[in-house]
């Protein structure tokens, strides 16, 4: 039986009767990518850096009980396979991931007409400039096609810039590279670690129809990992570095003094961000509605935790976004995200 689900109300997402907090998916591990198709839901994970695993299920709730399926494995020697993405563009289930060991990390891609199978042999996405690169993935805004990454802009490990560049409608793409994003606020750089990050782009397009790469921010191995938001400019060009607004801080987080002033303070787990956002076929127009909740899911440690290895702790937690209109990143006022650690 196919399950025609959709993402207008957070309870037939989640799977759920009523209201309840944000809770561990049951799935251990970081990086969650997860998309809806005509099916239910289908996620991708990286298992020991060596291994790629999906898994289908009627629901959210359903799919840390759903067998792992192994796609594609490292018989190659890449090494360290890390945060694979899943979208579907042009008729095909892609899943770009990173791989590679120490500074030679660079973005891959494998392609299927079936999620679960029959997945290609991993082909490198040539980026331009060929810098260390990780979290890519592919998506397209007002008919143009675009790669995001978060990656060096040198060959030392310094900081993670969040980069954009246009992209054939062969998958190729090409130059330049345009940095959209740098960790050069105090929010993003809390604890005052080495390297700085910016990394995780998730595209996503608001009401008004205007682009957003929500990132996640500071280091992925404590606790002030926290997401926050770029918000294109109305008319403004994505590879226009000045075309790109953010807020004063993190829109989630579990420290209060990165938050911006309309962010959410996450109180279930720590460390959070690496989001994805539970859109159909991963399409960034599939959240659009103003009024919905929509689902995402995103990684962290739980709270009340103190693990000796931060990033063996990590899991897969589950809430919902909104919509919130009017919100002030510069100069002018639009769109911005309001998460939630509650299912609706």
């Amino acid at each position: 039986m196919t399950l025609k689900l959709s993402l207008t109300a957070s309870v037939m997402v989640l799977g759920l009767t009523a209201p309840v907090s944000s809770y561990p998916l049951g799935i251990n591990g970081a990086d969650p990518s997860v998309i809806q198709t005509e099916d239910g839901f289908v996620s991708v994970e990286s298992r020991a850096g060596r291994t790629l695993l999906v898994r289908s299920a009627p629901s959210l709730a359903a799919l840390a009980e759903a067998k792992p399926v192994r796609i594609w494995s490292d018989r190659e020697r890449l090494g360290e396979v890390w945060a694979p993405e899943m979208v579907f563009r042009g008729g095909q289930y892609e899943v770009h991931f990173a791989a590679g060991i120490g500074s030679d990390h660079r973005m891959f891609v494998i392609r299927s007409s079936d999620p679960l199978a029959g997945y290609s042999h991993a082909v490198e996405i040539a980026l331009p400039e060929d810098r260390w690169s990780i979290d890519g993935l592919p998506f397209t805004y007002e008919g143009t096609n675009y790669y995001v990454w978060s990656g060096w802009q040198g060959d030392t490990d310094v900081q993670q810039d969040i980069f954009l560049a246009p992209m054939s409608e062969r998958g190729q793409v090409q130059s330049p590279r345009a940095t959209i994003s740098s960790p050069d606020r105090a929010y993003e750089n809390i604890a005052g670690d080495t390297p700085s990050i910016n990394e995780g782009p998730q595209p996503i397009i608001d009401p008004a129809g205007q682009l957003h790469i929500v990132y996640s921010a500071n280091g992925s191995w404590g606790a002030d990992y926290c997401i926050s938001d770029l918000r294109l400019k109305a008319h403004g060009d994505p590879l226009d570095p000045h075309s790109w607004e953010e807020p004063a801080g993190c829109l989630f987080g579990a420290n209060p003094e990165t938050l911006a002033e309309n962010g959410t303070l996450a109180r279930e787990a720590k460390g959070v961000g690496h989001h994805t956002f539970v859109l159909p076929h991963g399409s960034p127009l599939g959240a659009t509605n103003a009024s919905a909740a929509v689902a995402f899911l995103y990684h962290g440690v739980p709270a009340m935790k103190t693990p000796d290895n931060f990033w063996a702790a990590r899991e897969w937690f589950v809430g919902t976004f909104r919509w919130v209109p009017n919100v002030s990143y510069g100069a002018d006022p639009g769109w911005s995200l309001s998460f939630s650690e509650r299912s609706q």
